[in-house]
């Protein structure tokens, strides 16, 4: 059924308030609407909105035709320790509302002609039956994350994690095939989850990046880092644990070496609520690294910096991290996981490294090299300038949209 704009109207659920757009999840999911509003639906954003929540009245309307919400809720963390019991994941667990439900319950008896649901978590918001062509937007293979965070833990925490892996691929399996189209952020991902999940219809895109805002930002930002210095970046939620974990492996294994060459370089790692363990380890040690919490821009940071790093060895999907970085002309070492799903070349746009040993050579060879350096950032940033704008990314979201609404009509006629 069209809405009074004569197009078909799309309900898009999300666990998570959009803004401000400071998660990878968030700023993906709120470029790829903001791509799509105007366009071929009349879009309606459901999702839990804090109290304060008209602040961000311009992005919204930038963003969706109309927005519906219920009360946003903070997980605490004896809610998330009783979870453990639950027979769903702890995140999915932590997703659950009654108040979420009503509002999505509410929203789907308007008869929406298409139901997106962001992350496998939303599912647990959509009751079982979706009258109308659904897809589902996996921005990871969630299962994954857990299986991989099991194998580098050890301990108590390694039968947790094993535990929450077992359940999250249960959930994974039974949300995903509950909806007509799964939508992939990488062709990685998309014959991951086919084939682990016998799918009949994932489609892929790609991953994007906004051009004008990470504008390539001028070489001169950064002086040259002369025979001893240099400044790396690093820009993540730094709450949670992976991200966590690699800069604790970029202190404890690389570090050393880094600074024996180069007693002048030095970190800034970019990102909310940085743990005590990094901070006491950083001053305990007397490190040249910068914490600094929150900020409103990473872009001056970005710019001011030299290399930037990803020493990720736990994740899924793709790191929107990376384009941001290259479209602002710096060059980008990380692990194979951390540039997992993207469609660049080792030497090329990036340098690839998996070990401290290698990370240690890497960042030296670029810190040493200016030529090394200009030559892989003109290639990155020529390829996500030709290839991974976000207006392209919502063009191909909008057509694996509409293909699906397509498809659900002519089964109907049958």
């Amino acid at each position: 059924m069209s809405g009074p704009t004569g197009r078909p109207r799309l309900l898009f659920v999300s666990p998570r308030f959009l803004f401000p757009m400071d998660q990878g999840g968030k700023i993906r999911t709120g470029n790829i609407l903001r791509g799509m509003w105007g366009g071929a639906f009349e879009v309606t954003l459901a999702s839990p909105a804090p109290r304060d929540f008209q602040r961000f009245a311009a992005d919204l309307s930038a963003t969706c035709d109309h927005f519906t919400s219920w009360p946003e809720r903070a997980p605490t963390r004896i809610g998330r320790v009783l979870s453990l019991a639950s027979n769903v994941p702890v995140a999915v667990a932590s997703d659950r509302s009654a108040a979420g439900s009503a509002c999505i319950h509410r929203a789907l008896e308007d008869k929406p002609d298409v139901v997106v649901a962001d992350f496998p978590h939303a599912g647990a918001l959509v009751r079982d039956r979706i009258d109308a062509a659904s897809l589902l937007f996996t921005h990871n293979v969630e299962a994954e994350i857990f299986e991989r965070q099991a194998a580098r833990a050890t301990g108590i925490w390694r039968l947790v994690w094993a535990n929450q892996s077992r359940k999250m691929a249960r959930f994974e399996r039974d949300t995903l095939h509950r909806f007509d189209t799964v939508i992939a952020v990488s062709k990685r991902d998309a014959n991951v989850l086919s084939k682990r999940y016998c799918l009949a219809q994932v489609e892929e895109i790609d991953t994007g990046v906004d051009l004008e805002f990470f504008d390539i930002a001028p070489l001169g930002e950064a002086p040259d880092p002369g025979p001893d210095g240099g400044t790396l970046v690093f820009t993540a939620t730094m709450n949670w644990q992976p991200n966590v974990d690699g800069i604790h492996f970029l202190l404890d294994e690389v570090w050393p070496t880094l600074t024996a060459a180069r007693p002048g370089v030095r970190a800034v790692i970019i990102g909310r609520n940085p743990p005590a363990s990094l901070s006491d380890k950083v001053k305990a040690r007397g490190l040249n690294v910068t914490l600094t919490g929150f900020v409103d821009d990473i872009r001056p940071y970005v710019a001011r910096s030299h290399v930037y790093v990803i020493p990720l060895f736990v994740g899924s999907g793709t790191r929107i991290k990376v384009f941001e970085a290259m479209a602002m002309g710096r060059p980008v070492i990380s692990t194979s996981l951390g540039i997992e799903g993207l469609d660049v070349t080792d030497g090329e746009h990036f340098l690839r490294a998996d070990n401290a040993e290698a990370f240690s050579r890497g960042i030296l060879s670029l810190l040493d090299d200016a030529t090394l350096r200009d030559r892989i950032t003109r290639a990155a940033r020529r390829l996500v300038e030709e290839r991974f704008s976000w207006r392209s990314v919502s063009a191909q979201f909008e057509a694996i949209c509409l293909n699906t609404l397509e498809r659900r009509r002519a089964a109907e006629k049958c």
